[in-house]
């Protein structure tokens, strides 16, 4: 059997996707996105690319900030997501949507989390949200 090949979405893929406001580009990301959800096709979305959806979907298309990130940590979650940082991204999709934080923090916050190191700021509130720990809860 073939593997999946893997691809990088960009973010223009994945906001016609959520977006559906070009019809062209939608059926063409929704093709994508289905053989990633369905784990045929194998995708690797970097922090950049959903730093970058946070923004478009916030500030250009005033999407709240509960929608965004849930729309995004859904697609994280698709059987094909390939991404090594998957958790601490879905992670800082949901300190994002709970806390007045942006989402570079949130990344931020969330890689300190999971990896074995400690976050090195002047924001003292900043360092406070990183240095909790979060409890591992099986497959989120």
């Amino acid at each position: 059997m073939k593997k999946p090949e893997r691809n990088l979405p960009d973010t223009n893929v994945i906001i016609r996707y959520l977006m559906k406001d070009d019809e062209a580009q939608y059926s063409k990301a929704k093709e994508f996105f289905d053989k990633v959800k369905n784990g045929s096709s194998k995708a690797i979305i970097i922090e950049s690319v959903v730093a970058e959806c946070i923004y478009v979907l916030t500030k250009i298309y005033r999407v709240p900030r509960t929608t965004a990130a849930e729309s995004l940590s859904d697609i994280l979650h698709y059987r094909g997501i390939a991404n090594d940082d998957q958790k601490e991204l879905i992670h800082a999709l949901a300190l994002f949507s709970k806390r007045s934080l942006d989402i570079v923090d949130c990344i931020l916050c969330a890689k300190t989390a999971k990896a074995e190191v400690s976050l090195f700021s002047f924001d003292d509130d900043l360092n406070k949200i990183a240095a909790v720990r979060p409890v591992e809860h099986g497959n989120s």
